[in-house]
């Protein structure tokens, strides 16, 4: 399930670029397969490992092109242990949310960005956001949960005083926020609700593109992501 739009991004074959809190891997382990030379950078050692595991496998199963290259490298978002200018593509998808020093990690990643350099930012757009924390104080106030809701005003003014060029945004995941409201509504943590499970269900049809249901999610989303989508993206560009 991507956020990103790697043709937006601009990422091109033998690009070296960072996914910044990468998480499990699934916007990192897509550049290596378009032929990116990737680094998964995080703080979760254990989510590292895995994401290390499946790049081996990628490569060992042919589904890379020859020459790309991917590793891991745990860390701190708020200082970075690479050069300036290092990455031609900078990625942070739905981090900034869990970071209280927004404005340092921002600066950091602008810095490592090439000038002429892209960047996509992903966080939780507000509205959705906004109605999940009224639903449910369960939803945010967890250890290393979301501590801030972001308007695009904010954070597109945020990155912008760092140094970047902002080129436009997109919405993703139009069927995922009913899907949170319920859960927020019945219990985060209450997966054996008839109503989470169902819905649960359709949306896993939709991630491994099941051909009985995928043009109906499909459809379905591209109509509900200008309205409703659960994540905002925001496309940028370091000046040359």
């Amino acid at each position: 399930m991507l956020t990103v739009d790697f043709e937006r991004l601009g990422l091109e074959p033998g690009d070296r670029v960072i996914d910044m809190g990468c998480g499990a891997g699934r916007h990192a382990f897509e550049m290596y397969r378009r032929g990116a030379d990737v680094i998964a950078f995080d703080q979760d050692a254990d989510e590292l490992a895995g994401v290390l595991e499946l790049f081996g496998a990628m490569k060992e199963a042919g589904e890379v092109p020859l020459g790309a290259e991917a590793d891991i490298k745990e860390g701190d978002a708020l200082s970075l242990p690479f050069a300036d200018g290092e990455f031609d593509r900078v990625v942070a998808s739905e981090v900034l949310e869990h970071i209280p020093a927004d404005i340092q990690a921002i600066e950091e990643l602008v810095r490592v960005l090439r000038p002429g350099g892209t960047m996509a930012i992903t966080v939780p757009r507000w509205l959705p956001e906004m109605v999940c924390w009224k639903l449910s104080d369960d939803y945010h106030n967890v250890p290393g949960g979301h501590i801030r809701i972001y308007s695009d005003k904010e954070l597109i003014g945020k990155l912008v005083n760092a140094g970047m060029v902002f080129d436009g945004k997109d919405h993703a995941h139009g069927l995922h926020s009913p899907y949170w409201w319920i859960k927020c509504a019945v219990g985060v943590t209450n997966d054996d609700n008839p109503i989470v499970k169902a819905y649960h269900q359709v949306l896993v049809w939709d991630i491994m593109r099941t051909p009985r249901w995928s043009t109906l999610t499909r459809g379905a989303e591209k109509v509900l992501n200008p309205m409703i989508g659960k994540s905002m993206v925001l496309y940028l560009h370091k000046p040359a």
